[in-house]
């Protein structure tokens, strides 16, 4: 069976992470993403390492299930070109700024007078309706905007720290996905197509701020803002004899299992730690007992006790032992591939399931340009689509 957004089609103008990203998510539930590149190619192609010039291991891992066209989109017959792709999508998704869209004429208000049905999504850092809306954004200063900076350097206790990993990317990449599949669920029923903005400030600072918050969630406030068990200086992976663990005694009964594993069942009875209402007074404590307990024993005793108690815990891996991890590899989630130009490769799975219209790898991630005959753009702006 084919995947659950078989038969839609996608025209793709963004590049770097969250764009690519939420294309390939949808290209692998079965859309037909026509991934639209300048003549210097996606800018996230030309960074290191990579085995041939513009094929860089992280444009290989965001941009699969795509072909690629080359048209210089500031150009007038660029511009044309596109729009004649335009005319044949179901969605177009943008992370052009919303001026040179315009300036273009491929804004929302532009292609949906022309075309009703088309899913318009633009995502970029600003939401259009503030005084922040022409700003340039990348991933590290939507993490200090949305203030996820600061609370990975303690709230303001240390200095500000991104997130090793292009997380606002990633997350509101979902956001995006998420946002197109809901329109074109929309207009199956209503056979009218929308305008989408998915500005990474307003997600991420509505993503942070769903526990953090916290006092402030009140009119007049109840308390600072920062979630307590997340901000104390214990809540880290503890180290035991021979390594590490995560380990996070969650619910009474966890607490009352763990309390006896280490010998100190009369906690149980601590009006401290008690209730889940009492326990969120006094995680520094709580959590630097469970430091103290984890150093005494092995790694590996500690994984059997924890198992059979049924409390929340996880080896902290390495990228190199993520990869060696007995669980992916009995459900095959490591898996190697060959590309047509960059030979074997390895590759994440697809962690999402469908019972019905599974996911799938139809093609990798397109060489610059590669589909442009197929797509038969040529100096005429003459475009063909032909189907998968």
């Amino acid at each position: 069976m084919a995947g659950p957004l078989a038969g839609i089609r996608i025209v793709d103008l963004t590049s770097v992470g969250m764009g690519p990203m939420a294309t390939q998510l949808l290209g692998d539930f079965g859309a037909d993403v026509i991934k639209v590149e300048p003549p210097e190619g996606d800018v996230f192609r030309h960074v290191t390492p990579s085995r041939h010039e513009a094929m860089s291991h992280a444009f290989l891992n965001l941009n699969r299930n795509k072909r690629s066209v080359v048209i210089d989109a500031r150009s007038e017959a660029g511009a044309l070109q596109l729009r004649e792709l335009i005319a044949q999508a179901d969605v177009f998704v943008s992370n052009m700024r919303v001026a040179a869209l315009r300036g273009l004429q491929l804004d929302a208000e532009s292609l949906l007078g022309e075309f009703p049905r088309l899913i318009h999504c633009v995502c970029n850092g600003y939401s259009q309706h503030g005084p922040y809306g022409a700003r340039a954004a990348v991933d590290d200063t939507i993490q200090a905007a949305s203030g996820l900076a600061w609370l990975q350097g303690g709230a303001g206790a240390g200095e500000p720290k991104y997130v090793n990993s292009v997380v606002a990317d990633k997350v509101v990449a979902l956001y995006v996905a998420n946002a197109i599949s809901s329109a074109l669920f929309e207009r199956e029923r209503s056979g009218i197509g929308q305008a989408l903005e998915v500005p990474m400030f307003e997600c991420m600072a509505s993503f942070v701020t769903h526990e953090h918050l916290a006092g402030r969630s009140f009119i007049p406030p109840e308390g600072p803002a920062g979630y307590s068990r997340l901000l104390n200086a214990f809540r880290k992976p503890f180290r035991t004899l021979d390594g590490w663990l995560g380990v996070v005694p969650y619910t009474d009964r966890q607490w009352r299992r763990f309390f006896a594993l280490t010998g100190q069942a009369a906690l149980t009875d601590d009006p401290r730690y008690a209730t889940q209402l009492e326990r969120s007074r006094h995680f520094g404590e709580l959590y630097a007992q469970v430091e103290s307990a984890l150093a005494q024993r092995s790694t590996g005793d500690w994984i059997a006790l924890l198992e059979s108690a049924d409390i929340p815990f996880a080896p902290v891996h390495s990228i190199d032992s993520l990869l060696e991890d007995p669980h992916l590899k009995q459900i095959g989630f490591w898996r190697e591939v060959d590309h047509p130009t960059e030979g074997r490769l390895l590759q994440a799975g697809l962690p999402v399931s469908f019972s019905r219209t599974p996911a799938d790898v139809r093609r990798q991630a397109p060489s610059l340009g590669e589909h442009n005959a197929q797509i038969r753009i040529d100096d005429h702006w003459s475009v063909s689509w032909p189907g998968f």
